[in-house]
């Protein structure tokens, strides 16, 4: 007997280039779901630099084995964030459920792109993440964690940053151009390729790049 898969891709969304969308009728709930670029991106710089201080001054890390912990981070986070935009903000979905919750995490922002207070998590989601994910890693690799949480938490800032100015500035004539036209398109000709975000490694290694031509 031939196997009917019932998952679908999530809804295809038409971008706006202007306007915003209400997900919640609370006032409180819909304002928690909106912040400023600086904020979350303040929240982590704060957090591993502070990690970075009490690893060398109070653990007294040496200062090589916590700035290559630190490189290790940031590129553990460049490839978390290939895999959590791929498979979780594209999720495929299989109920009412699951699209309504894909929607509300990253297909509102690719039907209203131009929506800067939505183009990163709300503080306190932010500072909970890191929290919890330094947990998680002290408990992996003691005290190692303080390096590589900060290259972590640094890495997911500069993702923010430049997401936000993929989407509110027009792309720079250098190398960095690239980051640009890879998001525009995933944002307005094919949301199946060009999954990573502040840079395009994981794409490559995973066969996601945008054709050329």
């Amino acid at each position: 007997m031939e196997h009917t898969s019932s998952y679908v891709k999530p809804t295809r969304v038409s971008p706006k280039n202007n306007g915003r969308k209400q997900l919640f009728q609370n006032p409180l709930l819909e304002k928690f779901t909106r912040t400023h670029i600086a904020v979350p991106i303040g929240i982590f710089a704060a957090f591993a630099m502070g990690l970075m201080y009490y690893g060398i001054a109070i653990k007294h890390l040496h200062f090589a084995f916590i700035t290559i912990l630190f490189s290790v981070g940031v590129l553990a986070f460049s490839l978390v964030e290939y895999l959590v935009h791929r498979y979780i903000f594209h999720m495929i979905t299989d109920t009412q459920t699951k699209e309504n919750i894909q929607y509300k995490f990253h297909g509102v922002h690719h039907e209203y792109p131009k929506d800067k207070d939505r183009l990163a998590m709300p503080p306190i989601l932010s500072a909970t993440i890191i929290w919890v994910l330094f947990g998680i890693f002290y408990l992996i690799m003691s005290d190692a964690a303080f390096g590589f949480t900060a290259g972590f938490a640094v890495g997911y800032g500069g993702y923010l940053g430049v997401h936000y100015m993929v989407h509110a500035f027009p792309p720079p004539k250098n190398i960095f151009r690239v980051l640009w036209v890879n998001h525009g398109i995933h944002h307005y000709k094919d949301d199946d390729v060009a999954f990573g975000v502040s840079s395009p490694l994981w794409d490559w290694v995973f066969g996601t790049l945008p054709k050329k031509g």
